[in-house]
């Protein structure tokens, strides 16, 4: 009887044990996180970092959310308008898509519901740069010109440019014929492009300088984006041979017109009709001559093709009637008869080559429509790029 409880107390106790570490171990599974479980918090950044300052108005506006997606995006400008922008396609990027105005605050919002379903906000501010000078550029030819087969691009900044090659990078010139040409900066001031060869008759032309917002070094900034549109006319060249007394016109290749004239005077190279190319840069019905070194002012005459700026143009001269075609005695314009004039007055386009020879004196290399006084190699290594 004694063996028999002993025993019985004893698979009680041994069970007892076991009962309480079962109980235990159940207690224990149901108390434990596991840390890898817990949603992470959603952080959204900026940029630019709130209280940047002399941010560039290129410079877009970003704002990203990791471990969620924005529910609420609101950037302003000083006058409280909303930069135009967007989200991506998974809502966790926001981009602008407009540029930013010079010295101006504006300011973001941001809302974006996380993974872990709280809320994250940002909200915060930054500067743009507020340039010391602004630089004004303009570009020729105009829009919707048409202009001769020699008609350079020309962009011109109202201030010396520093930073050359920066400017040089916000131009494009697209054309609707492939067309081998180049930019080259003629001044501080100045940067034209040109074709190696002349255009290609009725080639479209379009031109985008992307130049607001571009440095151009010592705090001088661009002003505005400007950009045009023209079109390369037929190709009409203009040869003279300055002994011969003719001023000869080539259409497309083939002579069409020829007309006699009288050029500068032969015996003074100051008053010679330079050699070189050059375009016609203006069409002027009438206009007005003075050089009182030589003993004339206020002079009228009629149809007049500027080719320089030098004072030398193609014009009417019936004063100069009985040279025309036999001397040479202007002061350094082609004379030609009133008719003659005319007729090629009417059949030229801003930008026609005017090719002379066989004079004694060059064009000066001073003016700033040089484009085809320089060879192509010359011209390519006045690039920036």
């Amino acid at each position: 009887m004694i063996e028999r409880r002993t025993v019985f107390r004893a698979a009680i106790a041994a069970g007892s044990v076991g009962a309480l570490a079962a109980c235990s171990g159940r207690t224990a599974g149901t108390a434990e996180v596991d840390p890898a479980r817990v949603p992470p918090k959603a952080k959204i950044t900026a940029e630019p970092a709130v209280g940047a300052r002399d941010v560039s108005v290129l410079a877009p506006v970003k704002l990203k959310v990791e471990e969620g997606t924005f529910t609420e995006v609101s950037v302003t400008n000083p006058d409280g308008k909303p930069v135009a922008g967007g989200l991506d396609g998974d809502k966790r990027t926001w981009t602008s898509s407009e540029p930013l105005g010079y010295g101006s605050t504006y300011t973001y919002t941001a809302k974006a519901s996380g993974h872990d379903g709280k809320v994250a906000e940002l909200t915060g501010s930054f500067d743009t740069i507020n340039p010391a000078t602004l630089v004004r550029a303009t570009l020729n030819p105009v829009d919707n010109a048409e202009v001769g087969v020699a008609m350079p691009i020309s962009v011109k900044f109202a201030e010396p440019v520093a930073d050359r090659a920066a400017a040089q990078r916000a131009l494009a010139v697209e054309t609707s014929t492939e067309v081998e040409g180049g930019w080259a900066w003629l001044s501080d001031r100045q940067v034209d492009w040109r074709p190696k060869e002349y255009w290609p008759a009725n080639t479209d032309v379009k031109v985008t300088a992307k130049l607001y917002g571009v440095h151009y070094g010592g705090g001088a900034y661009g002003k505005a984006d400007v950009s045009t549109q023209f079109r390369v006319g037929r190709n009409q060249v203009v040869k003279i041979h300055t002994p011969d007394h003719v001023m000869r016109v080539y259409r497309d290749g083939s002579e069409s017109a020829s007309y006699p004239c009288s050029n500068g005077k032969d015996a003074d190279p100051n008053l010679n009709t330079p050699n070189g190319t050059v375009i016609v840069m203006t069409k002027e019905p009438t206009s007005i001559f003075d050089n009182e070194r030589y003993g004339y002012t206020d002079v009228k005459k009629k149809w007049c093709c500027r080719i320089s700026n030098h004072g030398e143009y193609i014009h009417e001269n019936e004063e100069n009637r009985a040279n025309i075609g036999k001397n040479n005695t202007s002061h350094g314009c082609v004379n030609l008869f009133e008719r003659d004039a005319l007729a090629y007055f009417d059949s030229a386009l801003i930008g026609d080559p005017v090719e002379i020879t066989g004079s004694k004196a060059d064009f000066p290399l001073t003016s700033d429509v040089m484009d085809w006084l320089l060879d192509w190699r010359t011209w390519m290594s006045k690039s920036a790029l």
